[in-house]
């Protein structure tokens, strides 16, 4: 059987584990896939840098263009990421009918309707199951799976940076900063790890999943965004003491009529019995609900060489198979057109820390302004007397807009002298 020729862009810490895999696995890929997988050229942006890889010197190329444009490639895999000069050359791939295996999460937040058009004008496959997850398949269940059902939330920890910090944070009493530079040491951060920690990350892969999950474009710029860098040592240990853990969600919900739905990425408490609560270390879960399926969850590794590397060969079998086939993968779904409703719209529950002056009438006066702004108090507690007393609240559920102007009025009370942390509470309704 004549082989399928490979061009690899990138040959970084994925790079090198997708090279790695083909060589070590190429009996049993060639099996699955029903024809050998060649290696055509590796496109790097410097020659003769030292590469932990067994690869043909003669492979190497810094001409990224002339690669992805030869006559003799049949499947592309991108993995250098960021927009430019990725998209460029993805499109240039798809263009003349290509197929392609990216793990770009950014660009596909960010254009990925320029991809899927060039994909479809030029009767190409676009796979990207490594842009999500690292090896958790996801996106496929997601986008084939589940196509006969209506999924309604979408829910998980995608950025196993920031859950290792807010999980040394939690078990160790560590500050944000401590967390961090152990991330940093051990390889889970980057030297500019803002990315990861301010939530732009996730929010990438947050678009995409809405985006399979309710068959409407999302771009990254749609998802709401917080990122960790606030969430202090007394945060935790308050969660702690309530019976909670904090982590940065990505949610994405539809609204109760079915024409909207939400998009969204920040920290929020969870309770200690939830399934998410004891995803540890720099791991990742996602649950998917669904009308018929109900709950499923999906857990692993979410990043790495070596695990995003898997996603990347699975991607590559299954465009490997439907080239042989003379058939194409499942395309964009976007028919239902739904909107992002704004954030302000969003109902969602909050814990509220508030340093009050310890005197008589003060509950009375914080309750009746939760009230002027229709939210309702589930449970409140005093800690502390004196300069040190302290109201702890956690509503109902309201709308973002009502909560945040319940805290802004907040501001304005004499009784209050600070609000010490605000954060938003899922998964126990």
């Amino acid at each position: 059987m004549k082989p399928l020729r490979v061009a690899l862009l990138g040959c970084g810490v994925v790079g090198t584990q997708v090279i790695r895999l083909m060589h070590e696995q190429s009996a049993d890929l060639a099996a699955r896939v029903g024809a050998p997988l060649e290696l055509a050229g590796v496109a790097v942006r410097r020659l003769g840098r030292k590469r932990d890889v067994e690869v043909d010197p003669a492979l190497f190329t810094t001409d990224a263009e002339s690669l992805v444009t030869r006559d003799d490639v049949d499947i592309v895999i991108e993995v250098i990421g960021g927009i430019e000069p990725a998209r460029s050359l993805i499109v240039s791939a798809l263009s003349r009918g290509k197929s392609v295996v990216t793990a770009n999460k950014a660009l596909l937040a960010e254009d990925g309707a320029t991809l899927h058009e060039a994909a479809r004008a030029g009767n190409g496959d676009l796979y990207f199951e490594a842009s999500v997850a690292g090896a958790i398949p996801l996106l496929r269940p997601l986008r084939e799976s589940l196509a006969g059902d209506r999924v309604t939330r979408v829910l998980g920890i995608v950025n196993g940076t920031t859950n290792y910090i807010l999980d040394k944070m939690d078990s160790t009493g560590a500050s944000f900063l401590d967390a961090l530079e152990e991330a940093q040491t051990l390889g889970y951060a980057e030297a500019d790890p803002t990315a990861d920690v301010e939530g732009f990350d996730a929010a990438a892969k947050a678009a995409i999943l809405a985006g399979l999950a309710f068959h409407s474009r999302v771009t990254a710029e749609q998802v709401h965004r917080e990122g960790i860098t606030d969430i202090t040592a007394t945060d935790v240990a308050s969660a702690e003491a309530m019976g909670y853990v904090i982590k940065l969600l990505a949610i994405c919900a539809r609204s109760d009529d079915g024409r909207t739905f939400g998009v969204r990425v920040h920290p929020a408490m969870i309770p200690r019995t939830h399934p998410l609560a004891g995803v540890r270390e720099a791991y990742n879960a996602v649950f998917v609900e669904a009308e018929s399926a109900g709950q499923l969850m999906f857990y692993g590794k979410g990043a790495g060489g070596a695990p995003t590397a898997s996603a990347v060969l699975g991607d590559l079998v299954a465009v490997g198979r439907n080239r042989l086939a003379g058939t194409r993968g499942p395309e964009e779904s976007t028919y239902a057109h739904l909107a992002v409703h704004p954030m302000g719209e969003t109902v969602t529950r909050c814990h509220v820390a508030l340093d009050v002056a310890d005197k008589p009438g003060v509950l009375a006066r914080v309750a009746e302004l939760f009230a002027k702004h229709d939210v309702s108090i589930q449970t409140v507690r005093q800690e502390g007397h004196g300069d040190d007393a302290q109201l702890v609240i956690v509503t109902h559920r309201a709308t973002d807009a009502a909560l945040t102007a319940t805290m802004e009025g907040l501001r304005e009370l004499d009784i209050v002298r600070a609000i010490a942390s605000v954060m938003r509470v899922e998964g126990d309704d």
